[in-house]
């Protein structure tokens, strides 16, 4: 799946003399995480995503083999606002049978980590904090930052803190040099964003500060 590609960097078969051009192919049916979600996911990719070696993959055609209900996004007034939003829908999530351990909450840097820290303790939940083992616990609620998020799995994910120039991350757009670099930060912020929302199987919340991150216009489109 090339819309999981969050590195600036991306690795290249044809730097090894491997050409796989027309000879990859790519997996139509998401068994992870509902249509729902995945649909509205995929508004954050375009119509197609192409690699460093020029393969193109269509985002078009791709199914979930089930249905959940469709992903919530907020954006609110304040950080306090924020934590008492997610702080009431992990609750809620949690008395509908979500337990602490299906249920995660990410942010884009670890300067965000504490407004994390904070939401999970308004619902009253224990948590973890994810570090790069990348283990999580059975009874508690995992947080951690995006690029962690990859390869993850949980019933109910958070992706909070979506603010402006915290994604696309300011500190990365102000190091670009040229024109070039500047579409590949905002491609592989754009992939880190999808990657943190589809780790989500049946319940995802996206929230933001005002002014919130421009990516989330498309998210709600």
């Amino acid at each position: 799946d090339l819309g999981q590609r969050i590195f600036q960097l991306p690795f290249s078969w044809k730097s090894l003399g491997v050409d796989v051009r027309g000879r990859s192919g790519t997996l139509r049916i998401n068994y992870r995480t509902s249509h729902q979600i995945r649909s509205q996911a995929d508004r954050l990719l375009g119509k197609q995503v192409s690699d460093v070696d020029g393969n193109i993959e269509q985002r078009s055609g791709t199914i979930s083999v089930f249905n959940g209900p469709p992903p919530l996004v907020r954006v609110v007034a304040s950080t306090e606002e924020e934590s008492a939003t997610i702080g009431r829908w992990l609750a809620e999530r949690a008395a509908q049978g979500v337990t602490p351990g299906e249920m995660a909450v990410f942010v884009r840097s670890p300067v965000e980590l504490p407004r994390a820290r904070t939401a999970v303790e308004a619902a009253g939940l224990p948590l973890m904090m994810l570090d790069d083992d990348v283990k999580t616990v059975r009874d508690r609620v995992s947080i951690g930052v995006m690029p962690l998020s990859k390869g993850l799995e949980f019933r109910a994910v958070v992706v909070m803190a979506c603010d402006d120039e915290v994604i696309p991350l300011q500190a990365r757009i102000e190091a670009v040099t040229d024109d070039g670099d500047l579409e590949e930060v905002y491609d592989t912020e754009r992939h880190l964003l999808y990657v943190a929302c589809t780790r989500a199987r049946d319940h995802l919340l996206v929230t933001g500060v005002d002014p919130a991150s421009e990516f989330l216009d498309d998210l709600r489109t």
